[in-house]
Protein backbone atom coordinates (compact mmCIF):
# COMPACT_ATOMS: atom_id res chain seq x y z
CA UNK A 1 0.00 0.00 0.00
CA UNK A 2 1.43 3.53 -0.83
CA UNK A 3 0.43 5.13 2.30
CA UNK A 4 1.12 9.04 2.13
CA UNK A 5 1.85 10.40 6.28
CA UNK A 6 1.04 14.46 6.49
CA UNK A 7 2.47 16.47 9.14
CA UNK A 8 4.42 13.27 10.09
CA UNK A 9 6.36 15.00 13.11
CA UNK A 10 8.42 11.96 14.56
CA UNK A 11 6.40 9.37 13.28
CA UNK A 12 4.20 8.56 16.82
CA UNK A 13 1.70 7.46 14.31
CA UNK A 14 3.82 5.78 11.97
CA UNK A 15 5.66 3.72 14.94
CA UNK A 16 4.17 0.42 14.32
CA UNK A 17 2.99 0.48 11.07
CA UNK A 18 6.21 -2.23 9.53
CA UNK A 19 8.17 -1.82 6.69
CA UNK A 20 5.71 -3.60 4.46
CA UNK A 21 4.53 -0.17 2.76
CA UNK A 22 5.66 2.41 0.88
CA UNK A 23 5.56 5.34 2.84
CA UNK A 24 6.39 9.19 2.03
CA UNK A 25 6.53 11.21 5.17
CA UNK A 26 5.92 15.33 4.81
CA UNK A 27 7.12 17.49 7.69
CA UNK A 28 7.83 21.12 7.64
CA UNK A 29 10.44 21.29 10.22
CA UNK A 30 13.94 20.39 9.54
CA UNK A 31 15.21 19.70 12.91
CA UNK A 32 11.71 17.13 13.57
CA UNK A 33 11.66 15.75 9.79
CA UNK A 34 16.20 14.49 10.45
CA UNK A 35 14.19 13.04 13.81
CA UNK A 36 11.91 11.09 12.04
CA UNK A 37 14.23 9.98 8.96
CA UNK A 38 16.82 8.37 11.67
CA UNK A 39 13.77 6.31 13.33
CA UNK A 40 12.28 5.68 9.74
CA UNK A 41 15.16 5.10 7.12
CA UNK A 42 13.08 3.62 4.51
CA UNK A 43 10.35 6.04 3.95
CA UNK A 44 10.19 8.80 1.66
CA UNK A 45 10.83 11.97 3.61
CA UNK A 46 9.54 15.22 2.03
CA UNK A 47 10.52 18.74 4.60
CA UNK A 48 8.28 21.02 2.96
CA UNK A 49 4.70 22.22 2.97
CA UNK A 50 2.37 19.50 3.82
CA UNK A 51 -0.88 21.10 2.67
CA UNK A 52 0.56 22.32 -0.40
CA UNK A 53 2.12 18.78 -1.16
CA UNK A 54 -1.28 17.29 -0.49
CA UNK A 55 -3.54 18.86 -3.26
CA UNK A 56 -0.32 18.31 -5.60
CA UNK A 57 0.07 14.86 -4.82
CA UNK A 58 -3.13 13.14 -3.52
CA UNK A 59 -4.14 10.88 -5.63
CA UNK A 60 -0.78 9.29 -5.99
CA UNK A 61 -1.46 7.15 -2.73
CA UNK A 62 -3.72 4.76 -1.68
CA UNK A 63 -4.12 5.43 2.16
CA UNK A 64 -3.73 9.23 3.18
CA UNK A 65 -2.77 10.18 7.55
CA UNK A 66 -3.00 13.53 7.99
CA UNK A 67 -2.52 15.54 11.46
CA UNK A 68 -2.89 19.10 10.85
CA UNK A 69 -1.25 21.57 13.86
CA UNK A 70 -4.19 21.19 15.78
CA UNK A 71 -3.37 24.73 18.51
CA UNK A 72 -5.91 26.50 16.68
CA UNK A 73 -8.52 23.96 17.41
CA UNK A 74 -7.63 23.07 20.79
CA UNK A 75 -10.20 23.36 23.84
CA UNK A 76 -6.84 25.62 25.48
CA UNK A 77 -8.16 28.62 23.61
CA UNK A 78 -11.13 28.83 25.82
CA UNK A 79 -7.91 29.92 28.22
CA UNK A 80 -6.21 31.95 25.29
CA UNK A 81 -8.76 34.22 24.44
CA UNK A 82 -9.46 35.14 27.52
CA UNK A 83 -5.40 36.12 28.33
CA UNK A 84 -4.51 36.93 24.78
CA UNK A 85 -5.37 38.24 21.57
CA UNK A 86 -8.19 35.86 19.71
CA UNK A 87 -6.62 34.17 16.91
CA UNK A 88 -8.49 33.05 13.45
CA UNK A 89 -8.70 28.77 13.35
CA UNK A 90 -6.32 27.36 10.97
CA UNK A 91 -8.47 26.82 7.85
CA UNK A 92 -6.16 23.97 6.48
CA UNK A 93 -7.83 21.28 8.29
CA UNK A 94 -11.08 22.11 7.29
CA UNK A 95 -9.91 22.35 3.49
CA UNK A 96 -8.47 19.33 3.89
CA UNK A 97 -10.95 17.28 4.78
CA UNK A 98 -13.39 18.57 2.08
CA UNK A 99 -10.70 17.97 -0.52
CA UNK A 100 -10.19 14.55 0.34
CA UNK A 101 -14.05 13.95 1.03
CA UNK A 102 -14.77 15.34 -2.65
CA UNK A 103 -12.06 14.38 -4.24
CA UNK A 104 -9.75 11.57 -3.34
CA UNK A 105 -10.54 7.93 -4.68
CA UNK A 106 -8.60 6.07 -1.84
CA UNK A 107 -9.16 5.68 1.96
CA UNK A 108 -7.89 8.50 4.37
CA UNK A 109 -7.62 9.47 8.01
CA UNK A 110 -7.47 13.26 9.01
CA UNK A 111 -6.82 13.64 13.24
CA UNK A 112 -7.34 16.43 15.12
CA UNK A 113 -7.91 17.50 18.65
CA UNK A 114 -11.51 17.99 20.07
CA UNK A 115 -12.26 21.57 19.08
CA UNK A 116 -13.15 24.04 21.50
CA UNK A 117 -15.92 25.49 18.69
CA UNK A 118 -18.47 22.83 17.38
CA UNK A 119 -17.46 20.52 14.53
CA UNK A 120 -17.71 22.61 11.04
CA UNK A 121 -17.71 19.22 9.47
CA UNK A 122 -18.82 16.35 11.92
CA UNK A 123 -16.15 13.85 12.59
CA UNK A 124 -16.34 9.94 11.95
CA UNK A 125 -15.38 8.92 14.83
CA UNK A 126 -14.10 10.47 18.80
CA UNK A 127 -11.60 8.35 20.36
CA UNK A 128 -10.17 10.11 24.12
CA UNK A 129 -9.64 13.96 23.08
CA UNK A 130 -9.13 13.19 19.34
CA UNK A 131 -11.71 13.73 16.49
CA UNK A 132 -11.10 11.51 13.42
CA UNK A 133 -12.56 12.31 9.79
CA UNK A 134 -12.50 9.00 7.98
CA UNK A 135 -13.79 7.63 4.35
CA UNK A 136 -13.99 4.19 5.96
CA UNK A 137 -15.17 2.84 9.29
CA UNK A 138 -13.40 2.97 12.89
CA UNK A 139 -14.01 0.59 14.94
CA UNK A 140 -13.71 2.33 19.06
CA UNK A 141 -10.53 1.19 20.30
CA UNK A 142 -10.47 1.48 24.19
CA UNK A 143 -7.29 3.18 25.62
CA UNK A 144 -6.02 5.05 28.82
CA UNK A 145 -6.57 8.16 28.92
CA UNK A 146 -2.55 8.58 29.83
CA UNK A 147 -1.64 7.25 26.74
CA UNK A 148 -3.55 9.80 24.16
CA UNK A 149 -1.56 12.68 24.32
CA UNK A 150 -2.86 14.59 27.62
CA UNK A 151 -0.61 17.46 29.51
CA UNK A 152 -1.37 16.36 33.57
CA UNK A 153 -0.59 13.42 35.16
CA UNK A 154 1.54 10.39 33.96
CA UNK A 155 1.84 12.21 30.49
CA UNK A 156 4.47 14.41 31.74
CA UNK A 157 7.34 12.06 31.22
CA UNK A 158 7.16 13.41 27.77
CA UNK A 159 10.16 14.95 26.70
CA UNK A 160 9.22 17.29 24.34
CA UNK A 161 5.56 19.16 22.73
CA UNK A 162 6.24 17.15 19.50
CA UNK A 163 6.53 13.91 21.73
CA UNK A 164 3.55 14.74 23.65
CA UNK A 165 1.39 15.53 20.49
CA UNK A 166 2.40 12.57 18.65
CA UNK A 167 -0.69 10.15 18.05
CA UNK A 168 -0.50 6.83 20.21
CA UNK A 169 0.99 4.18 17.62
CA UNK A 170 -1.24 1.70 18.91
CA UNK A 171 -4.17 3.69 18.06
CA UNK A 172 -3.14 4.60 14.93
CA UNK A 173 -1.79 1.16 14.17
CA UNK A 174 -6.19 -0.11 14.90
CA UNK A 175 -6.57 2.84 12.43
CA UNK A 176 -4.68 1.73 9.76
CA UNK A 177 -6.13 -1.65 10.01
CA UNK A 178 -9.42 -0.82 9.88
CA UNK A 179 -8.45 0.75 6.62
CA UNK A 180 -6.49 -1.70 5.38
CA UNK A 181 -9.44 -4.48 6.07
CA UNK A 182 -13.24 -4.76 5.93
CA UNK A 183 -13.14 -7.90 7.87
CA UNK A 184 -11.14 -6.66 10.66
CA UNK A 185 -13.49 -3.11 10.57
CA UNK A 186 -15.69 -5.20 11.09
CA UNK A 187 -14.74 -7.83 13.95
CA UNK A 188 -12.21 -5.96 16.06
CA UNK A 189 -14.64 -4.87 18.67
CA UNK A 190 -18.28 -5.19 19.72
CA UNK A 191 -19.82 -2.06 18.97
CA UNK A 192 -19.34 0.24 22.39
CA UNK A 193 -19.77 3.82 23.23
CA UNK A 194 -17.46 6.10 22.33
CA UNK A 195 -14.85 7.69 24.05
CA UNK A 196 -15.33 11.05 23.80
CA UNK A 197 -14.57 13.84 26.94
Amino acid sequence: MKILNLYAGIGGNRKLWGDNHEITAVELCPKIAKKYSELYPNDTLIVGDAHEYLINNFQNFDFIWASPPCQTHSRINYLLNKTQKVRYIDAKLIQEIVLLQNNYEGLFCVENVISYYPPIIMPSVTIGRHYFWSNFKICPIKQANDEIGRITGKNRKYKNITERNAVNSELALHILKCAESKEYAKNYFEPIALFSQ
